[in-house]
């Protein structure tokens, strides 16, 4: 895409903290860091979310942030680590690049991604159950 900004970052065209690069993908320092460490894997071609990447360049994504969490984890000694992969701007989405974040986590480091769990209802169960079977 012409003016996304991950493309070009995934290309080359504007700079970035390259950790890694392959064919297929460039891992970055994240420019505005939920913690120390905190990554970005890029695709080099453009895909805006999880919908459009084809699923063997999703299952790859995959991989490398497995491989990528265990290079940081080892590298940086932190203490845990979220692997976050946002869709659509309710979702939290803000490039439209499909791109999965690598976050370290460390004891007491403020970082929020936690929720306040709610309760499955039967009624909800069932509903999701019978439209989620029916997309199959």
């Amino acid at each position: 895409m012409e003016n996304c900004i991950f493309c070009k970052i995934a290309s080359g065209e504007i700079p970035a903290t390259t950790l890694y690069e392959d064919q297929d993908f460039r891992v970055i320092l994240d420019l505005g860091p939920a913690s120390k460490g905190h990554a970005l894997i890029l695709p080099k071609e453009h895909y805006a979310n999880i919908y459009e990447i084809p699923e063997e360049l999703a299952g790859k994504a995959m991989i490398l942030a497995k491989k990528m969490a265990n290079v940081l984890t080892r590298a940086l000694k932190c203490d845990g680590f979220n692997i976050v992969q946002n869709n659509g701007e309710p979702a939290g989405q803000t490039v439209f690049h499909f791109h999965m974040h690598l976050i370290p986590r460390y004891e007491g480091d403020q970082v929020g991604l936690t929720w306040n769990p709610g309760n499955l209802t039967e009624e909800d169960k069932e509903e999701i159950l019978s439209k989620v079977k029916a997309e199959f």
